[in-house]
Parts: structure tokens; C-alpha cells; sequence
């Protein structure tokens, strides 16, 4: 079996190996085949003068070479506006190619002018591979006038899986089916064996002793070889003998098995003592698992889930329910065994569950069918059956909620049990008391105190792991940069406390309208940051416009003080990718955008454009003037503004 294993490994390794060196040598001739064809089109545009001639005479090499574009899917030359300049296929020329942003994306200013780029990997799920190969220089000079010197545009070679790759997968496909079938083979060829020299022996030896243990003791096993089965059977045989024997002074200890049964009432008490420790140890070590189960997570939702799991399990309890105590004083069923009765709520005093709430003590029901205070919802009359205890969640004389415990059996649960559950209580009480704190205290470091919407940290954590998700699978996100104008003079002339209530009633009127995949978030002081995924930069500034438009035409308190007579705000946004690739940028982006919102009279929606992060408003000095003149990036940091 080892061998056969090596075996198995040692051809799966050969086959990803064969599967490699063809896949290397399919793409090392398919960047041969894109690199001749990019030099065979620059000697034909060189020959030809350029113009269409040149790629009539490309066509014509193709297309009376086939031997050469062996397993090609698709060829063709994209310029840089997205247009098809020369296909294989002459219907596609001259017109645009959906799929042109993601090849020039390849293109120009992106890799060294001779180095091709693969654009998709070879032979992956898709079962094809391309190679994406920038065209430009003098060559092209005569159909693309004053462009001599630049990429025009890139050639697109897609090729599909050759079947020599598919040919090398059939034989070790079929050596593998080769390997497992002798495995196959192999253990019926033991499971044989094993039968006629192992099993068979044994069963008629267990047959033997079956008829001794019966009081048989003429039964004798057969004795077959001198294997250890034919051992096992002699010794046997020998000692079903002996037991004949000692039946003949049974008698004579009669006597002492008379003592013996003094001594077996003793061991009775023993046992019984015994069988007490174990229930109590029993007991320890379900309060044990209980307080591991529970302590091993902070997470609410994670602790409710373990408590309806293992309670139920190891006290033998089918249904079980947790309820907790909401913020309007009722019982409401959060997690039960089964499920069906979750989301249930009951007041205070109402059924068994809000007596136990009401007078904070346990209460044990032995008999359902006769309880005048407990009913079965979902039917008029009905009737629970068997037993519940229900037992209070207790935190330093604070009610958490309560635990109940059913049985179908009529007094089912002993007192032993009773205290063990109201010890289980104690402990999910404090399990759900710390949970409650830790989303307390999490809830606190990501939430801004005055307006309830996360702050800045949890702001980059969010739009780092969207930007992420963006780059990831090939979408767009744009930021809103939100500024309340004139936000000072609303502090000076109505106080800081009407300033706070300005924010919390435009900070609340933005988070309605927002989506619930958007992120809306206090960047700092009177300035919000709000998360578009997968938004262009239109829809990005129809949602500004849409959010400046109900913020002016909103009643937000104190908007009398304003200079306007109402309050408004002013909105920058920027989009990736078009604006930034990286978070730091993209967000200067968008405030840049903001100071042109600002600068061009408030209560507006700007986008970026470039340029916007070189006004003077933004930036000064001799760096500034440097920038300006030589036309560098400047690194954009954030400023204190005024309103």
C-alpha cells in the first residue's frame, strides 16, 4: 500500500510537470508568434508607405500562413482610443471594442516598449491565453501622424488550449484509473483471504463458546492447523474441560457464596455512593464545558449559539429557549432549540417566563397539562405537555433574561437537576453580560459620540478594505468629501451646542438617504466622508446633487443665523480609478475637489479635474511655485478651512 501511494503521487507529480512544460512552451511560441507579427506588420507599414496597404498585406501574410496562427482564437491591433485598426477578421475593423479598456490598460506608459504583457493567465479556468503587445515608432508614422515617436495602440493574440495539453491529461488520467483499479483489485484479493483463513476459523470457534456460555460445556471448538486460531481452539477445548470439572464442587462453595452476598450488599451501598460522586462530578463537568464553551468568545450572537448547543446536549433537554430582556422591558425569545419559537416576545407577568421575570425566582412546572399559566401559542386551547423550569439571568440583581428547560416526560427534572440549571444560569449571565460589554466597547472606538455614525479610523478601515475589493474584481469607487458651509459662523453666532445640533440633524438626513452598502462617516469637525462602491463619477455627483438638494431644502434648526438663510453644504468627488489607484490619493482628490465646491460660492458639487490640487488657495510658497511651473504632483495634505 505504501508503494501504490508513492506511485499515486509520483504520477500526479509528472503530470503537473508534463502539464507545465507544455503550457510553458505553448506561451514561449505564442510570444514567438505575437512578437513576429508585430515586426511583420512594421515591415509591411515600412514597405507599403503605410496606410491600409499595410494591413491588406499583413492579411494577406495570414491568411496564407496558417500553419503558422495554429490554435489563434482572436487577432487584432486596438489604438488607443479603443477603436480596432486591424483584426484578423476584417468586419471588425474601424470599430469600437468592448473589451478595449482592459487591454490598453496594458498599453502605453505602462511597460518598456518591447516587452509584450500578458493580459490573461494561460490555460486557467478559461482555457485560453493572450498576450497583449504594445505597436508604435516610426513604422506607424504614416498612418498616425504626429505619433511617430509614441505607442499607438497594442496588438491582442488569444490563443486556446492545445490538444497536446488535453492528450498529455488523457494518458495520466488513464494511468491513474490503471493504478487505482490494481488497488481496487488488490484489497478484494485480501478481503478474500482474510474470509477463508481468518474469519470463518473464527466463527465457528465463536459458535463454541455462545453453546458454553448457554451451560453447553460438551461443546467442543474444532481444531484446524497450528495457527494461532488452532491454539486459541485447543486452549479452549481445555478450558471448557476444567469448568466441567469444577461444576462437581459447586456445592462445596456454597458456603462462601453465601458470606459473598454479604459482602455484595456492602459493595451495593458502595455503588450506590459511588453513582452520587459521579452525578455530582457530572455535574462539575458540565458547568465545566459550559464555562469554557461560553468564555471562549465575546460575540453575542457566537455565545447565544453555544449555550442553545451544548445546554440542551449534555442536560438531555429536547426544547430549550434563550429570552433576554429588551429595551422596552419585554421577554423576547433570541436563539431555542428547535428554532420555530425564536423572535416570540412576552411582557412581564405574561406566562410562565414573565413570572419568573417579575419575581426574579425560579419556577418549576411539573405538569403543563395542568398549569392554568402556561399556553402553547398558534392554537386556541392548546396545551403544552411534560415539564418546564424556568430559570431567571441574574447580573448583581439586574434581570439579563431567562432560560428554560422542557422535558415531554411529566416530573422529569429532579432537584439535583434543578440546581445544576439554575448554576448554568449563572454562568450565561455572565457570558451575555461580557458579550453585551465587548459590543459596547467596540461600538464606542468606531462610532463617533455626537452624530452615532462611524469615525475616522473606522472610515480608512472601510474604505481601505473597499478599495481593495475594488482593485480586486475590476470596479469603480467614488468618495463624497461633505463640508457644512459657514459652519463657523453658525458656532459664533448661535453657540457650539447649536453647532452640535446641526450636525447630528444633517449627519442623520444623509444617512437616510444613502444606501446600506454606502459608508457615511465624520471625517473630522464639520466635515463628512461618504463610500460609493462600485459608483461612477456621474452617479457619484447625482448622489452629491441629490444630498445638497435635501440638506438646502431641509428645516435643519438654527439655519436663520446662516448667511443664506438656510443650511447647505458643498460636496468634492473623486472616483477610482480615474481619479487615484491608492487610498491617500484618492481622498486628496476629493478634497481638492471640496476647496473648488468652496471657491466657487458654496452649496455646489465639484468633481476633480486635474489641476484643482494646484491653486494657490491650496498650496504656497516656493514649493508651490516650483509645482506649478514644472508641473510635478504635489503631495496634497489636509488644511484647516474656514466654513
Amino acid at each position: 500500500m505504501p508503494a501504490l501511494a508513492i506511485s499515486l503521487v509520483g504520477v500526479g507529480v509528472l503530470w503537473r510537470r508534463a502539464d507545465h512544460a507544455v503550457r510553458e512552451a505553448t506561451r514561449d511560441q505564442v510570444v514567438g508568434q505575437a512578437d513576429f507579427l508585430a515586426n511583420t506588420f512594421s515591415l509591411a507599414a515600412e514597405r507599403e508607405g503605410g496606410g491600409r496597404d499595410a494591413h491588406r498585406a499583413v492579411t494577406w501574410a495570414v491568411r496564407n500562413n496558417p500553419a503558422m496562427l495554429k490554435h489563434v482564437a482572436a487577432l487584432r491591433i486596438i489604438d488607443r482610443d479603443g477603436v480596432v485598426r486591424w483584426s484578423r477578421s476584417i468586419e471588425e475593423e474601424d470599430k469600437p471594442l468592448a473589451d478595449a479598456p482592459r487591454l490598453l490598460a496594458f498599453g502605453p506608459g505602462t511597460v518598456s516598449f518591447d516587452e509584450p504583457q500578458w493580459a490573461l493567465p494561460f490555460f486557467g479556468e478559461s482555457g485560453r491565453g493572450e498576450v497583449v503587445y504594445p505597436l508604435g515608432g516610426v513604422q506607424c508614422a504614416g498612418c498616425h501622424t504626429g505619433q511617430a515617436t509614441m505607442r499607438v495602440g497594442v496588438l491582442q493574440l488569444t490563443v486556446d488550449e492545445p490538444s497536446l495539453r488535453q492528450e498529455v491529461a488523457l494518458v495520466f488520467v488513464r494511468g491513474l484509473g490503471g493504478l487505482w483499479t490494481f488497488c481496487v483489485l488488490l484489497a478484494i484479493g485480501v478481503s478474500v483471504a482474510l474470509r477463508i483463513f481468518l474469519t470463518k476459523p473464527l466463527a465457528r470457534l465463536t459458535a463454541a463458546m455462545q453453546r458454553a456460555e448457554e451451560g453447553d460445556f460438551l461443546a467442543r471448538s474444532p481444531v484446524v492447523g497450528e495457527d494461532e486460531i488452532g491454539r486459541l481452539s485447543a486452549s479452549f477445548n481445555r478450558m471448557v474441560a476444567k469448568i466441567t470439572s469444577l461444576r462437581a464442587s459447586e456445592i462445596d462453595h456454597q458456603r462462601d457464596l453465601d458470606q459473598a452476598r454479604v459482602e455484595l450488599e456492602l459493595k451495593g451501598e458502595l455503588e450506590k455512593t459511588n453513582t452520587q460522586l459521579s452525578s455530582r462530578l457530572q455535574e462539575l463537568g458540565i458547568l465545566y464545558d459550559v464555562s469554557r464553551t461560553l468564555n471562549a468568545t465575546l460575540n453575542l450572537r457566537e455565545v447565544l449559539q453555544g449555550i442553545t448547543q451544548i445546554v440542551p446536549a449534555r442536560l438531555a433537554v429536547p426544547k430549550f429557549s434563550i429570552m433576554l430582556v429588551t429595551p422596552g422591558g419585554d421577554l423576547e425569545v433570541v436563539a431555542a432549540l428547535p428554532a420555530n419559537s425564536e423572535g416570540m416576545t412576552f411582557a412581564v407577568g405574561e406566562g410562565i417566563c414573565g413570572k419568573v421575570a417579575q419575581t426574579r425566582k425560579s419556577v418549576y412546572v411539573s405538569d403543563l397539562e395542568t398549569d392554568t399559566m402556561f399556553r402553547v401559542r398558534g392554537g386556541a386551547g392548546a396545551r403544552g405537555r411534560g415539564c418546564l423550569l424556568s430559570v431567571p439571568m441574574m447580573i448583581r440583581g439586574s434581570l439579563l433574561g431567562v432560560l428554560n428547560f422542557e422535558r415531554p416526560e411529566k416530573a422529569g427534572i429532579s432537584a439535583e437537576e434543578i440546581e445544576l440549571c439554575q448554576a448554568v444560569a449563572d454562568q450565561a449571565a455572565m457570558a451575555v453580560q461580557n458579550a453585551r460589554l465587548h459590543e459596547q466597547t467596540v461600538e464606542l472606538s468606531i462610532t463617533d459620540p455626537l452624530t452615532g455614525v462611524p469615525n475616522r479610523r473606522h472610515l480608512f478601515t472601510t474604505l481601505e478594505a473597499e478599495i481593495n475589493r475594488a482593485n480586486r474584481f475590476g470596479t469603480q469607487l467614488s468618495i463624497l468629501m461633505i463640508d457644512i458651509d459657514h459652519f463657523k459662523k453658525l458656532n459664533d453666532s448661535a453657540g457650539h451646542s447649536a453647532g452640535d445640533e446641526v450636525l447630528r440633524e444633517v449627519c442623520s438626513l444623509m444617512r437616510r438617504m444613502v444606501r446600506r452598502v454606502d459608508t457615511l462617516a465624520r471625517y473630522g469637525g464639520e466635515e463628512f466622508v461618504v463610500v460609493l462602491p462600485q459608483v461612477t463619477r456621474n452617479e457619484a455627483l447625482e448622489v452629491a446633487e441629490k444630498l445638497r438638494r435635501a440638506v438646502e431644502e431641509a428645516p435643519v434648526p438654527h439655519r436663520e443665523v446662516q448667511p443664506t438663510g438656510k443650511v447647505t453644504i458643498s460636496v468634492g468627488v473623486s472616483n477610482l480609478p480615474v481619479d487615484a489607484t491608492e487610498q491617500a490619493r484618492l481622498v486628496d482628490c476629493a478634497d481638492a475637489a471640496l476647496y473648488a465646491s468652496k471657491r466657487g460660492g458654496r452649496n455646489r458639487c465639484t468633481t476633480f479635474a486635474q489641476g484643482m490640487e494646484m491653486h494657490p488657495g491650496r498650496e504656497r510658497g516656493p514649493h508651490a511655485q516650483r509645482r506649478r511651473t514644472t508641473g510635478e504632483v504635489p503631495i496634497i495634505k489636509p488644511a484647516k478651512r474656514e466654513g
